[in-house]
Protein backbone atom coordinates (compact mmCIF):
# COMPACT_ATOMS: atom_id res chain seq x y z
CA UNK A 1 0.00 0.00 0.00
CA UNK A 2 2.85 1.91 0.25
CA UNK A 3 4.20 1.80 -2.52
CA UNK A 4 1.42 2.74 -4.12
CA UNK A 5 1.21 5.75 -2.18
CA UNK A 6 4.73 6.46 -2.95
CA UNK A 7 4.10 6.34 -6.72
CA UNK A 8 1.21 8.73 -6.58
CA UNK A 9 2.90 11.45 -4.69
CA UNK A 10 6.13 11.25 -7.11
CA UNK A 11 3.96 11.54 -10.07
CA UNK A 12 2.13 14.63 -8.21
CA UNK A 13 5.76 16.37 -7.82
CA UNK A 14 6.38 15.22 -11.30
CA UNK A 15 3.20 16.97 -12.82
CA UNK A 16 4.03 20.19 -10.54
CA UNK A 17 7.91 19.95 -11.71
CA UNK A 18 6.43 19.81 -15.70
CA UNK A 19 3.30 22.35 -15.05
CA UNK A 20 5.58 25.15 -13.26
CA UNK A 21 8.76 24.53 -16.31
CA UNK A 22 8.50 26.93 -19.47
CA UNK A 23 10.55 26.86 -22.34
CA UNK A 24 12.94 30.12 -22.24
CA UNK A 25 14.88 31.63 -24.47
CA UNK A 26 17.89 33.75 -22.46
CA UNK A 27 19.50 36.23 -23.96
CA UNK A 28 22.91 36.60 -22.90
CA UNK A 29 25.40 39.12 -22.48
CA UNK A 30 27.27 38.18 -25.59
CA UNK A 31 24.08 38.56 -27.54
CA UNK A 32 24.04 34.96 -27.95
CA UNK A 33 20.56 33.23 -27.74
CA UNK A 34 20.35 30.01 -26.48
CA UNK A 35 16.96 27.97 -25.96
CA UNK A 36 16.32 25.44 -23.15
CA UNK A 37 13.88 23.43 -20.76
CA UNK A 38 14.28 25.68 -17.11
CA UNK A 39 12.50 23.09 -14.59
CA UNK A 40 14.13 25.10 -11.27
CA UNK A 41 12.40 28.38 -12.54
CA UNK A 42 16.05 30.46 -11.73
CA UNK A 43 18.33 32.17 -13.76
CA UNK A 44 21.56 33.69 -13.46
CA UNK A 45 21.50 37.43 -12.55
CA UNK A 46 23.03 38.85 -15.81
CA UNK A 47 20.71 37.07 -18.12
CA UNK A 48 17.65 38.13 -19.59
CA UNK A 49 15.13 36.03 -20.26
CA UNK A 50 12.08 36.45 -22.32
CA UNK A 51 9.75 34.09 -22.36
CA UNK A 52 9.30 32.00 -26.20
CA UNK A 53 5.70 32.75 -26.45
CA UNK A 54 6.56 36.57 -26.68
CA UNK A 55 8.59 36.06 -29.04
CA UNK A 56 7.60 36.03 -32.53
CA UNK A 57 8.63 36.37 -36.38
CA UNK A 58 6.78 38.86 -37.58
CA UNK A 59 6.54 39.88 -42.02
CA UNK A 60 5.75 43.11 -42.49
CA UNK A 61 4.28 43.19 -46.27
CA UNK A 62 6.12 45.73 -48.61
CA UNK A 63 4.34 46.61 -52.00
CA UNK A 64 5.58 49.24 -55.00
CA UNK A 65 3.35 51.17 -56.93
CA UNK A 66 0.83 54.53 -57.87
CA UNK A 67 -0.13 56.96 -55.12
CA UNK A 68 -2.64 59.47 -55.19
CA UNK A 69 -4.33 61.58 -52.71
CA UNK A 70 -8.62 62.35 -51.77
CA UNK A 71 -10.39 64.71 -52.93
CA UNK A 72 -11.42 67.84 -51.05
CA UNK A 73 -14.86 67.02 -51.46
CA UNK A 74 -14.82 64.06 -49.09
CA UNK A 75 -13.66 65.89 -46.65
CA UNK A 76 -16.21 64.95 -43.75
CA UNK A 77 -17.47 61.99 -45.56
CA UNK A 78 -17.37 59.10 -43.24
CA UNK A 79 -14.31 56.37 -43.80
CA UNK A 80 -14.26 52.29 -43.70
CA UNK A 81 -13.48 52.52 -39.88
CA UNK A 82 -16.29 54.85 -39.21
CA UNK A 83 -14.45 57.87 -38.50
CA UNK A 84 -15.03 61.35 -40.12
CA UNK A 85 -12.29 61.61 -42.75
CA UNK A 86 -10.19 64.93 -42.39
CA UNK A 87 -7.82 65.93 -45.37
CA UNK A 88 -5.38 67.23 -42.45
CA UNK A 89 -4.53 64.04 -40.55
CA UNK A 90 -2.20 61.74 -42.02
CA UNK A 91 -4.30 58.85 -42.71
CA UNK A 92 -5.03 56.74 -46.44
CA UNK A 93 -6.74 54.35 -48.19
CA UNK A 94 -5.55 50.96 -49.55
CA UNK A 95 -7.43 47.43 -50.29
CA UNK A 96 -3.87 46.05 -49.57
CA UNK A 97 -3.16 46.66 -46.08
CA UNK A 98 -5.61 46.13 -43.05
CA UNK A 99 -7.57 48.69 -41.30
CA UNK A 100 -5.50 50.47 -38.50
CA UNK A 101 -2.43 49.15 -39.80
CA UNK A 102 0.18 51.79 -39.94
CA UNK A 103 2.53 51.60 -43.16
CA UNK A 104 5.47 54.13 -44.26
CA UNK A 105 4.94 55.58 -48.18
CA UNK A 106 8.28 56.66 -49.91
CA UNK A 107 7.77 58.65 -52.61
CA UNK A 108 10.07 57.16 -55.17
CA UNK A 109 11.28 60.14 -57.01
CA UNK A 110 12.46 62.68 -53.97
CA UNK A 111 13.10 59.66 -51.53
CA UNK A 112 10.27 61.82 -49.02
CA UNK A 113 8.36 59.38 -46.30
CA UNK A 114 5.64 60.04 -43.89
CA UNK A 115 4.09 57.19 -41.80
CA UNK A 116 -0.08 57.00 -42.09
CA UNK A 117 -2.87 54.75 -40.37
CA UNK A 118 -5.14 53.14 -42.77
CA UNK A 119 -8.23 54.05 -42.23
CA UNK A 120 -10.47 53.50 -45.34
CA UNK A 121 -10.81 51.09 -48.41
CA UNK A 122 -9.80 52.52 -52.08
CA UNK A 123 -12.57 52.66 -54.97
CA UNK A 124 -12.32 49.61 -56.84
CA UNK A 125 -11.64 51.80 -59.85
CA UNK A 126 -8.45 53.10 -57.76
CA UNK A 127 -7.30 49.87 -57.71
CA UNK A 128 -7.72 48.98 -61.73
CA UNK A 129 -6.00 51.76 -62.28
CA UNK A 130 -3.13 50.47 -60.95
CA UNK A 131 -3.06 52.76 -57.44
CA UNK A 132 -1.79 50.98 -53.90
CA UNK A 133 -2.86 53.76 -51.30
CA UNK A 134 -4.66 56.46 -51.73
CA UNK A 135 -3.53 59.43 -49.19
CA UNK A 136 -4.99 62.08 -47.08
CA UNK A 137 -4.19 65.74 -48.81
CA UNK A 138 -1.73 66.85 -45.91
CA UNK A 139 -0.05 63.58 -46.53
CA UNK A 140 0.62 63.90 -50.14
CA UNK A 141 1.85 67.60 -49.64
CA UNK A 142 4.63 65.78 -46.89
CA UNK A 143 5.51 63.96 -49.76
CA UNK A 144 5.65 66.94 -52.32
CA UNK A 145 3.61 65.37 -55.28
CA UNK A 146 0.04 67.69 -54.98
CA UNK A 147 0.95 69.36 -58.31
CA UNK A 148 1.50 66.19 -60.22
CA UNK A 149 -1.58 64.50 -58.81
CA UNK A 150 -0.29 60.70 -59.12
CA UNK A 151 3.29 59.17 -57.64
CA UNK A 152 5.08 56.24 -57.83
CA UNK A 153 5.43 54.75 -54.12
CA UNK A 154 6.90 52.23 -51.74
CA UNK A 155 4.04 51.60 -49.18
CA UNK A 156 5.87 49.35 -46.03
CA UNK A 157 4.07 47.93 -43.01
CA UNK A 158 5.49 49.43 -39.67
CA UNK A 159 4.94 48.83 -36.30
CA UNK A 160 2.15 50.97 -34.30
CA UNK A 161 3.36 53.67 -33.11
CA UNK A 162 6.84 54.02 -35.30
CA UNK A 163 7.39 57.62 -35.57
CA UNK A 164 10.24 57.97 -38.49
Amino acid sequence: MKSYINIIIAILIYSTLAAQSDTTIVKRNNGIAASFQDTTIKAAPTDTLLKADSVKAVKYKTITGIASFYSLSLHGTKTSTGETYKHHKFTAASNNFKLNSWVRVTNLRNQKSIIVRINDHMHKRMQKKGRVIDLSRSAAQKLDFIRDGITRVRVEEVPAGTTD
